[in-house]
C-alpha cells in the first residue's frame, strides 16, 4: 500500500499535534507534504517540520516568520543540515499561507485550524481535489452551501468525534432508513448545574474539561455547549438531515460518541474511550481503518454509562444555534463570529460566563431583524457568496465588541 500524502493545517493545535502523532506512528501509511500554523509556537512548528520532514511550512502570522525560520535552522542543524544531509523546507508566509499549503498536491488535507479563518483553506483543499479531513467545523458552518457545492460526493470526511461516529454508524444502513441522529455531549465541566450556579464561573474553571485536552476556544465552547450547537448545524449540513432530526443527549462519560436511530426502532452507536486519535486517524485514512490507534473499551470491567436530557434553560446555546442553522444564509456566520469575540473576552476576564451566550443571542437577534427589514438583502433564492459570509462575520465581531464594552469596562476578574 502506497503511503498517503498528507497536509496538516493547524499543526501546532490539539488536533494537529495528534494528527502528526498518528503520522509518525504509521510511516508506512502516511507521508507529510505540508504543514501550516499561525506561528505563535515557532519552536514546536519547526520541530514538527523537521521530525516529519515536511517540504513546505506555512506561517500565517508574518511577524512570526523570522522566529520560525531561526527555529527551523536550529533544528535542521541538529539533523545534519550543515553537512547537506537535510533539505530545509520552503516557508510560505502570510494570511493566505494555510490556503496555499492546502492547495498542495496531496491525497488528504486535514484542516485543524480553529475558527472561521479556516474557510479559505477548506475551499482551497476542496478545489485541489484532495479528501478534506475536516476538524475546522466553523468553515462548513459559516460556509454552508458554498462549501457543500464546492465538495464532490464523499470528499469531506468529518474529524469531530461526534460526526466521525455518525459517519461510521451510517455504514449500517441506507440514508432512507435513517430517522434521526443523536449527538452526545459531555456537558463540559458544569454538567448538572443550573443557570444560577453558572453566574460566577471563572476561565480556569471553564477550561477544566473532564475528558479532553483541547484548545481554549473549543474548551470554553464545550463549557457553554455552544460547541454542541455548532455541531448540530454541522451534522445537518454534513449528512443532509433536517435540523429537527438532530438531537442532543448529555453523556458525561463520553464513551459513546454519537448514535444513529433507524426507522425500524434500532439504534447504532459508536463507542470507544475518550480520545481524538481514532477520529483523526480515520479522517486521514477514510474509509480504511488504522490498526492500534488507541486502546479499545475494556468490556471485562464493570462500567456505568449515564444519559441525561439537555437543560436548555441553563445552556441555551444549542437552541440558539438551531435558530441560526434553520435560518441559514449568513446567520451561522454571525453566530460563530460573535461567539468567538465573546469567548476571547471571557478568557481575558473581561466578560461574565453567562454573558457569552447572552451577547451572542443579542447579536444574532439584531442581525435577523436587520435582514428582515432591509429590502436590499437578497432573497433566499440568491446564493450567498464568500464575500457575504465574510461581511456578516466582520459585522458580528464589531457588534459583539460594542455590546460587551460596558461589561469589559466594569471588569469581571
Amino acid at each position: 500500500m502506497q503511503p498517503r500524502d498528507v497536509v496538516v493545517l493547524g499543526s501546532t493545535g490539539s488536533v494537529g499535534t495528534q494528527a502528526l502523532e498518528v503520522v509518525r506512528r504509521h510511516p508506512d501509511r502516511f507521508r507529510v507534504v505540508g504543514i501550516a500554523a499561525g506561528g505563535s509556537q515557532p519552536e514546536l512548528l519547526a520541530r514538527q517540520a523537521i521530525e516529519v520532514e515536511a517540504p513546505v511550512v506555512g506561517v500565517s502570522q508574518g511577524s512570526a516568520a523570522e522566529d520560525v525560520q531561526l527555529a527551523l535552522y536550529a533544528h535542521a542543524q541538529r539533523r545534519g543540515f550543515a553537512s547537506g544531509e537535510y533539505a530545509m523546507p520552503r516557508l510560505v508566509v502570510g494570511p493566505e499561507a494555510p490556503a496555499e499549503v492546502a492547495a498542495l498536491p496531496a491525497d488528504v488535507v486535514l484542516n485543524g485550524i480553529t475558527g472561521s479563518i479556516g474557510l479559505h483553506a477548506t475551499l482551497a483543499a476542496l478545489d485541489s481535489g484532495a479528501a478534506l479531513a475536516l476538524a475546522n467545523k466553523e468553515s462548513l458552518i459559516i460556509g454552508g452551501d458554498i462549501v457543500k457545492s464546492a465538495a464532490k460526493p464523499g470528499q469531506i470526511v468529518p474529524v469531530d468525534s461526534e460526526h466521525s461516529a455518525i459517519a461510521q454508524c451510517l455504514r449500517g444502513g441506507r440514508a432512507s432508513e435513517v430517522r434521526r441522529l443523536v449527538l452526545t455531549a459531555s456537558g463540559g465541566p458544569f454538567v448538572g448545574r443550573d443557570r444560577a450556579a453558572l453566574a460566577d464561573v471563572t476561565p480556569e474553571q471553564a477550561l477544566a474539561h473532564p475528558n479532553f485536552d483541547m484548545g481554549p476556544v473549543i474548551t470554553v465552547n464545550s463549557a457553554t455547549l455552544m460547541n454542541k450547537g455548532l455541531e448540530v448545524i454541522e451534522a445537518h449540513l454534513l449528512f443532509d438531515v433536517a435540523m429537527d432530526d438532530v438531537d442532543v443527549v448529555v453523556h458525561p462519560q463520553q464513551m459513546i460518541h454519537s448514535m444513529v436511530e433507524f426507522v425500524d426502532g434500532s439504534t447504532i452507536a459508536q463507542a470507544s474511550p475518550p480520545t481524538m486519535l481514532i477520529p483523526i486517524a480515520l479522517g486521514l485514512s477514510w474509509p480504511d481503518r488504522v490498526e492500534d490507534v488507541a486502546p479499545a473499551c475494556d468490556w471485562t470491567a464493570a462500567a456505568r454509562w449515564d444519559f441525561h436530557p439537555l437543560d436548555d434553560t441553563a445552556f441555551p446555546a444549542i437552541g440558539l444555534a438551531r435558530r441560526a442553522g434553520a435560518h441559514g444564509r449568513t446567520a451561522p456566520a454571525v453566530l460563530n463570529a460573535a461567539n468567538e469575540v465573546c469567548v476571547d473576552a471571557f478568557l481575558r476576564g473581561e466578560l461574565a460566563f453567562l454573558a457569552i451566550v447572552d451577547t451572542v443571542r443579542d447579536v444574532l437577534d439584531e442581525h435577523l431583524r436587520r435582514e428582515s427589514a432591509d429590502e436590499h438583502v437578497p432573497s433566499k433564492r440568491t446564493p450567498v457568496t464568500v464575500e457575504d459570509v465574510l461581511a456578516a462575520d466582520a459585522w458580528a465581531r464589531e457588534r459583539a465588541i460594542e455590546l460587551t464594552a460596558p461589561q469589559r469596562a466594569r471588569g469581571h476578574t
